[in-house]
């Protein structure tokens, strides 16, 4: 038998194959193993790639397809962007993470999801995971019940928020546009910068106005 690291795989969400070097994939070809030597019928399906890392205090994780490898193979997606903390931001030791979620432009089909952050990193990577293996789109994610309380996530947990975004995105509730389409996308739009001073003077976008957020609605 040849299993685990020494075999190519077939990825969940684009068919290809290829390596994916995990223990988890290589455990279950292990016990697949040893159910064949068992006589039961036994037989491996795909992987989709799910991983995580911890770098100093943060976290990074990763499932499904990239951006990248869905533009390389030339298959349509959509994406959002979503920034929620960990947990409820008033109880104290979150902070925010950034979530990046792939999904077919058609019927939603969830393709991929990257995350970075410090505290609930973890599970929600976990979720997204679930779900691209059962097959669900981002109006699945909407509906979702996941575990609340103020030290573990929020009411509308990042998984949900994601999927709303998402659905907003698809229903064309809002027009996107992403850091990549700047300047093209803004036109001859005014772009406000609402952070303090200092922050804009440390860097800002060419052309954009400094009104610090407490100032706003005094210089309307």
């Amino acid at each position: 038998f040849a299993v685990g690291d020494a075999v190519e795989v077939q990825d969940v969400v684009t068919g290809q194959w290829g390596l994916v070097a995990l223990a988890g994939p290589a455990n279950r070809q292990g016990r697949i193993v040893a159910d064949t030597l068992a006589g039961r019928a036994s037989g491996y399906t795909t992987t989709q790639g799910t991983a995580i890392v911890k770098i100093f205090e943060m976290t990074g994780a990763i499932t499904g397809a990239s951006e990248k490898r869905l533009r390389a193979l030339g298959r349509p997606y959509r994406k959002i962007y979503i920034h929620p903390s960990g947990h409820a931001g008033y109880y104290p030791g979150t902070a925010q993470m950034q979530l990046k979620l792939l999904f077919a432009p058609g019927d939603g089909a969830i393709l991929g999801a990257q995350i970075v952050g410090f505290d609930g990193v973890d599970k929600r990577i976990d979720v997204l995971a679930t779900a691209i293996r059962a097959g669900m789109s981002v109006f699945d994610l909407e509906r979702l019940e996941l575990a609340y309380a103020p030290p573990y996530g929020s009411a509308k947990d990042p998984v949900n928020m994601a999927g709303f975004v998402a659905g907003n995105l698809l229903r064309g509730d809002v027009a996107f546009w992403y850091a990549e389409d700047y300047p093209l996308a803004s036109g001859d739009a005014l772009i406000v910068d609402v952070r303090g001073e200092a922050e804009y003077a440390d860097w800002h976008i060419d052309g954009a106005r400094n009104i610090p957020l407490p100032q706003l609605r005094e210089r309307l």
